[in-house]
């Protein structure tokens, strides 16, 4: 125990607190029961040591790493029984997910050990999925999600730029914000700034090894298929990021890889759980989840310049932008007449040429182009939407 004592002080030492995530100020964090999940490389970690270095009193808390050797012969259980018995009264486990049967054991804890508070995190969003069924009424989940263009432009640039409802990016309250050069910055982001570590050197490579773990160990471990899979999916995504935006045909899918039509679902929904990325449905009787997959999408767009081989589709590239950012805080559907729904607004995207053809028939329709730095009535810029959380 204190080797897990001697590896959490330096942690928190290393721990910067210029730079906070839109979710810290979100997450309730007096709960018994917390669980931040989330995928690989944006910053569930670095969440858990700023919440402990700024607002609580480091020696009532110990952070542990489940993938610690320490618990390959010790339990959690054991371990929070302890931390009680010295008057501890916080738990913070990262990677929890790399623990076997971590559900059962948090259940527990929570059940037996009412003085101490419990946060935990997983990469696999996989695992999350599946184990946050043995804690329901007891963890609050939250899900994180990579960096915003306006949290982009706060950690690389230091512009402080308030977060814009979709209410007050439609009817143009960004405008009153006075920003240089935005375009420039958008370009970068879209490149290299989806994930926190877009200011470290080497972004390539790690955003490499975040898709090589997720496809070839996540989701194969998960679902107990083979390691071939997930290079078999990785060829999937380069067709996805290559791609116009991507339509699915489940039966050439299927060939693509070289499995079954009748899995294709799963696997799509396993990549999908594990962050790499997104299906857009219709909004069929207001229910989405019951909705047919109209496109799918690359997560992020940083994700289409990794897997394109420099063949990106400017197309798919505005719209995945467009959905990934306005997912974390709306429900964004297909839209039969252009390209998305959100509620009563429908959205078209494209370039400064783009015309309004696609949304003469909307309730309420706006077309969103990139390239343009301001709005002229229903033309709003594509970077604006980043500004949303």
């Amino acid at each position: 125990m204190e080797h897990l004592i001697r590896i959490y002080k330096k942690l928190l030492r290393e721990t910067d607190t210029s730079f906070f995530r839109y979710l810290y100020r979100d997450i309730a964090w007096d709960n018994r029961m917390i669980g931040i999940r989330g995928p690989r490389g944006v910053g569930k970690t670095t969440l858990m040591l700023q919440h402990i270095k700024q607002d609580l009193d480091a020696g009532d808390v110990l952070y542990v790493n489940a993938d610690d050797l320490y618990f390959s012969e010790h339990r959690l259980l054991d371990l929070a029984e302890r931390l009680v018995q010295r008057g501890v009264h916080y738990l913070f486990i990262d990677e929890i997910h790399k623990y076997k049967d971590w559900s059962k054991e948090l259940k527990l804890i929570y059940d037996y050990y009412s003085e101490l508070r419990v946060v935990f995190s997983g990469s696999s969003v996989l695992d999350l999925n599946r184990g946050s069924s043995d804690l329901s009424r007891r963890a609050v989940m939250y899900h994180l999600y990579g960096l915003s263009f306006r949290e982009y432009l706060k950690l690389t640039q230091g512009m402080d730029i308030p977060v814009f409802s979709l209410d007050e990016i439609v009817h143009g309250r960004v405008e009153d914000v006075p920003l240089k050069t935005p375009l420039l910055f958008f370009e970068q982001y879209l490149r290299q700034g989806y994930y926190p570590f877009a200011r470290e050197g080497g972004f390539d490579e790690k955003l490499r090894q975040i898709i090589n773990l997720t496809l070839e160990t996540d989701i194969p471990v998960f679902a107990e298929m083979s390691a071939t899979m997930g290079r078999k999916f990785k060829k999937l995504l380069s067709v996805i990021a290559q791609s116009v935006p991507f339509k699915p045909n489940m039966s050439k899918l299927a060939e693509l890889i070289g499995t079954g039509r009748n899995q294709m679902g799963d696997y799509l929904r396993y990549i999908e759980d594990a962050g790499m990325i997104i299906q857009l449905k219709d909004d069929t009787g207001g229910i989405r989840s019951l909705g047919k997959v109209e496109k799918v999408y690359l997560d992020n767009s940083n994700l289409i310049y990794a897997l394109a081989d420099g063949e990106v589709n400017v197309g798919n590239l505005r719209e995945t932008f467009f959905v990934n950012q306005m997912r974390v805080r709306n429900a964004v559907s297909s839209s039969a007449l252009a390209d998305f729904e959100i509620g009563r607004r429908t959205f078209e995207i494209g370039g400064k040429s783009k015309g309004k053809r696609q949304i003469e028939m909307a309730e309420e329709g706006y077309v969103v182009k990139d390239g343009i730095e301001l709005s002229s009535g229903n033309v709003l810029p594509l970077w604006w939407f980043g500004l949303n959380y």
